[in-house]
């Protein structure tokens, strides 16, 4: 299982806050917006290969995490 709180920064001054992968300027938005549109993991990686399978998973895990975070605090 991949720690993502290895892999997702938030620097206040980067990209509005939103968290980034390892400091880059690529946030957990981004790619989840890619892989919405239907990009698979090696498209990802294909055009930003800066990011690892790693990264992608750390992404998705970081947002579920915080989709159950959401839900708990509405129940």
């Amino acid at each position: 299982m991949v720690d993502y709180k290895q892999i997702i920064t938030i620097e206040p001054g980067k990209r509005g806050g939103k968290p980034c992968i390892r400091g880059m300027r690529i946030t957990v938005s981004d790619i989840l917006g890619w892989l919405a549109s239907g990009m698979t993991f090696q498209d990802i990686i294909a055009d930003f290969d800066e990011l690892t399978e790693e990264d992608i998973y750390a992404a998705l895990r970081f947002a579920a995490n915080r989709e159950n975070r959401i839900f708990q605090l509405a129940v």
